[in-house]
């Protein structure tokens, strides 16, 4: 990290000794309209798909949230996926998402309506790679299982002899007692969506029309495609001030939405 930190202030392609450029790179970086577009397709990735990989966690775990004998099996098999490498899972969704003999087109063939480049096409490249990360949301899922399971008992039988239906009791007591849950997994998904990479280098590798070309990736491509180290280096500060930044943001949020049991109410 520090060494990064020095060579963000050089103008280092590798092969030559690095020269000092002072603040040049970060300079170059404003100017830079293809750091502006891999900004722009990251914070879309991010506050687009963190919500829906949330809520989609979130009710995946209240299903499995029961008493059955069978439940454990119904958790393993939704956990699984998760465990999938990256490779392998990007290799299966582009397969799926292919236009000519892609499952995705079999399904709308099926049902009447029309195929899709989906990949290939600059408007849906974005969605596919959102709807892509469903698949590894098993990992959030325990996460939530855990804080649901720590909610007490006792406190939705209380409230269900004063006569709360299902729906009161979830959004006036489960929600509340699991926003710390939800906090933590809001973190580390935001965290994680700002470093998103493997799955667009393999999909997509930022196209098409650098629809998805995240920020990450344009950071892989300045290192080791145009040996740009200092640049690069930059990159990685600036990436790392932006997560600083809106992790921060939530924390200061959190004093006020986040409710741990045991602490006087604010």
């Amino acid at each position: 990290m520090l060494l990064s930190a020095a060579m963000s202030f050089t103008e280092w392609k590798i092969l030559k000794p690095p020269v000092f450029i002072g603040l040049g790179n970060f300079v170059a970086m404003f100017k830079d309209k293809i750091f502006w577009l891999s900004l722009y397709n990251t914070a879309y990735y991010t506050f687009l798909g963190v919500p829906i990989y949330l809520v989609a966690s979130l009710l995946t775990a209240l299903l499995l949230n029961r008493g059955s004998k069978s439940m454990p099996i119904y958790r393993t098999i939704y956990f699984m996926p998760s465990l999938t490498p990256a490779v392998a899972n990007a290799l299966l969704w582009v397969w799926i998402f292919h236009p000519d003999f892609g499952l995705a087109n079999v399904a709308l063939y099926k049902l009447g309506l029309p195929a899709q480049k989906w990949l290939f096409d600059a408007g849906l490249a974005k969605g596919c790679l959102i709807f892509m990360g469903l698949w590894g949301i098993g990992q959030t899922v325990v996460i939530f299982l855990a804080g649901l399971q720590g909610v007490p008992v006792e406190l939705h039988e209380a409230a269900a002899i004063d006569g709360d239906s299902n729906q009161q009791r979830f959004w006036r007591l489960t929600l509340p007692m699991l926003s710390p849950t939800i906090f933590f997994n809001l973190v580390i998904g935001m965290i994680s969506s700002f470093q998103v990479f493997a799955t667009a280098f393999i999909a997509t590798n930022g196209g098409p029309e650098d629809a998805t070309l995240f920020y990450l990736l344009y950071l892989y491509r300045n290192a080791f495609q145009y040996f740009k180290m200092g640049y690069a280096s930059a990159l990685a500060w600036a990436l790392c001030a932006i997560i600083m930044f809106f992790t921060w943001v939530q924390f200061r949020v959190a004093r006020r939405l986040v409710y741990y049991e045991g602490e006087e109410t604010r």
